[in-house]
């Protein structure tokens, strides 16, 4: 249970191992569980939430979010939180898909690493500690990977398979399961995260472009008992959208002017070889002008190009207003180190004087 004793900072424990003129601080764990339509799952996988991570000694809490459901999650979710003092229910609107409602339970979340879990009980709570122990050897994200899922092949497993092989290879971050809800996080690599639309499952990438360690744990898969999944072949439609998106903000948020001014340079120079081509035409073979079709498309290929050059321009004062106004900055600073004001000292020195100082008012 989180008490007021508890380390709920950021900093130097996420990325780098522990200095030592640093205490130990115990980490407080937040599972996350997105919920829509998952009554007959909840008891269970509240119960098997509390055997796993109770016996781990952990400092934690769990944190549901009802997306909306429209049977008797709610309720059941009510009794949960009423009997157990770790539970905290967060209760939305209306259906507002996974993405919010895990941004929904990191914000009412106060631990330092946090963990994705989903309500089907397929993703199995006894693989928690393993991914948590993963974070804890140094890296930023540890994603789950259902090697063996028990899906069904045609509509969730190929559909799967292509979407992870595409992310992989447009984002540069090549993961197994991109699509698997159990991952495991440090806060700070979250800070700066928006998550809009279905971005939660290009969390990891958005966290490898700003410098994260990202790894992969093999995870264990199990066959929906109760309930109907809420996934399908017409969601790939919107990972797709999803991904052109993450590709041009990971990529051109800061230099839009880079991808609309080398299309439009690219469209004027087609532009102007057929313009030629119209000329070349017209000395050489006796073609008039206005009975050859190129000209046209030379006239139509110069002035999309020159739009694209100045929708560029334009995005240039859109970023550079988001950035100026918010005072938001262009980059993710990973550590920084100060000064002691303590000679350096030499190699042979070292040999002769092996034990160092401790920082002031440690």
């Amino acid at each position: 249970m989180i008490g007021p004793e508890c380390y709920h900072g950021d900093g130097w424990r996420a990325i780098f191992p522990p200095s030592p003129f640093l205490r130990e601080v115990p980490s407080v764990i937040s599972v996350v569980v997105p919920v829509y339509n998952e009554e007959g799952n909840l008891i269970p996988l509240h119960r098997e939430l509390v055997s796993v991570l109770d016996p781990s000694g952990e400092q934690y809490e769990i944190i549901y979010v009802d997306d909306g459901s429209r049977d008797g999650s709610f309720a059941e979710l009510a009794r949960v939180v009423a009997d157990c003092p770790v539970a905290t229910l967060v209760r939305l609107r209306r259906n507002f898909g996974q993405t919010a409602a895990l941004a929904a339970g990191i914000e009412q979340s106060q631990g330092d690493i946090l963990v994705f879990i989903d309500a089907d009980l397929q993703n199995d709570p006894g693989d928690i500690p393993r991914l948590v122990e993963k974070l804890r050897e140094g890296y930023d994200v540890v994603s789950g990977w259902r090697r063996s899922r028990k899906d069904r092949a045609f509509s969730r497993r190929l559909p799967s398979r292509l979407a992870n092989w595409l992310i992989s290879k447009v984002t540069g971050v090549h993961l197994n399961d991109y699509g698997c809800t159990l991952k495991a996080y440090r806060r700070e690599v979250l800070a700066n995260v928006r998550l809009y639309g279905e971005m939660h499952r290009f969390i990891p990438a958005h966290a490898a472009w700003a410098g994260a360690e990202i790894a992969e744990v093999t995870v264990n898969h199990r066959p929906r008992r109760i309930g109907k999944s809420k996934y399908g072949l017409s969601r790939s439609l919107k990972v797709l959208l999803d991904l052109a998106t993450v590709k041009f903000l990971g990529s051109y948020s800061t230099k839009p002017i880079y991808v609309f001014g080398s299309c439009g340079l690219v469209s004027m120079l087609v532009g102007v070889l057929c313009g030629a081509y119209v000329l070349y035409q017209k000395i050489v073979d006796g073609v008039w002008a206005h009975r050859n079709p190129v000209l046209l498309l030379a006239v139509f290929l110069f002035v999309i190009g020159t739009q694209f050059v100045m929708l560029g321009l334009l995005a240039e004062l859109t970023i550079r207003t988001y950035h100026e106004s918010q005072n938001k900055p262009i980059y993710v600073v990973r550590q920084v180190l100060k000064g002691t004001g303590e000679p350096l000292v030499t190699r042979a020195e070292s040999a002769l004087r092996p034990e160092v100082a401790p920082l002031p008012g440690r």
